[in-house]
């Protein structure tokens, strides 16, 4: 089987990379090719069994991907995406990355007639925003309050038709706000529901932008890798006549994380974060909802996070396991 992923170099592709490459098969078939694409060559360990092929594309390039689409992946992970708060700086460069180069995607598939091609995207609780119910489900109006939501909505319906029509065979996961994420803060408004707790328990200050009341509906890496490979198991029947989907996260407040934060990791780590309210961000934050009925995503297999001690005691086991292994 060949695996395309396109955003290869960001957090969530290479881990998707590293558990490709663990596994070696996806539903059952063995892992042929991986095919690795980003605006900087993606990096990936040699393989014995797997042909590696990371290159440096621009996908907002008209054609840049058409050679590898024709080379027929039989499963594409569409990853690569502008983050939020950058989204919504540059409206130019958002559009130009996740919508413009998702339209030619799918157009890619379509002139390669890679009807059977299962097309997973990443999208976002960002769909959502404004006047909306207590509890949201799969078939709640997209009424985004971000360039950044607006471009993922507009990216699923173009998938759900296209699958319509039969052009490719399109799922889409909404994805709850990653927590706890490895390495250094970056662009995204959700970026602090990381580094409150990443930065105290690595012993380093942080800042926390946001009022503690507030609601964050939230996931695991490993939970959303998961997901990812689950996505490619099941059959387009299962998925029609809608392809997106909310993942089954975990709704918790800020002051509930901060409260996890000084149980796992003392007092000490609890008073190296300091409250410096920033309207920018919370005006995003806050438009994303925070409570999901989720039954369609766990009717279909996908598995949610058990509680919020569990995601920060996996993320602590993992920072722990490199040193250890170094010894």
């Amino acid at each position: 089987m060949h695996v395309l992923i396109t955003g290869a170099a960001g957090f969530l592709g290479q881990r998707l990379t590293r558990t490709l490459l663990e596994r070696g098969e996806v539903n059952g078939k063995a892992l042929t090719r991986l095919t690795l694409v980003d605006r900087v060559a993606p990096a990936a360990p040699a393989h014995e069994r797997i042909t590696l092929d990371c290159r440096a594309l621009d996908i907002t390039r008209p054609g840049a991907l058409d050679s590898l689409l024709g080379e027929r992946p039989a499963l594409i992970y569409h990853l690569a995406a502008v983050v939020s708060s950058a989204a919504e700086a540059d409206l130019d460069l958002g559009m130009q990355v996740n919508f413009d180069a998702t339209r030619a995607l799918l157009e890619g598939c379509r002139a390669a007639g890679l009807a059977d091609t299962r097309l997973v995207m990443a999208s976002s609780v960002a769909v959502y925003g404004g006047e909306l119910p207590a509890v949201l489900d799969d078939m709640t109006a997209l009424t985004p309050q971000s360039s950044y939501g607006t471009q993922k909505a507009m990216c699923e319906l173009l998938i759900n038709d296209y699958s319509r029509r039969g052009l490719v065979d399109g799922c889409v996961l909404r994805l709850p706000t990653i927590v706890v994420r490895p390495g250094r803060p970056n662009a995204a408004a959700s970026s602090f529901a990381s580094s409150i707790l990443r930065e105290p328990l690595g012993g380093e200050s942080t800042v926390c932008p946001v009022p503690t009341e507030l609601e964050l509906f939230v996931m695991s890496p490993g939970r959303v890798i998961d997901a990812l490979l689950h996505a490619a198991t099941l059959p387009g029947d299962a998925l029609a006549p809608y392809r997106s989907m909310m993942l089954p996260g975990l709704t918790v407040s800020v002051a509930a994380m901060l409260e996890v934060l000084r149980e796992l990791g003392g007092e000490e780590a609890l008073a190296r974060v300091s409250h410096e309210p920033d309207p920018r961000i919370e005006s995003i934050v806050a438009s994303w909802p925070a409570r999901f009925e989720t039954q369609r995503a766990e009717r279909l297999g996908f598995v949610g996070d058990r509680d919020f001690h569990e995601i920060v005691r996996i993320f602590i086991t993992e920072q722990e396991t490199p040193r250890e292994r170094s010894r």
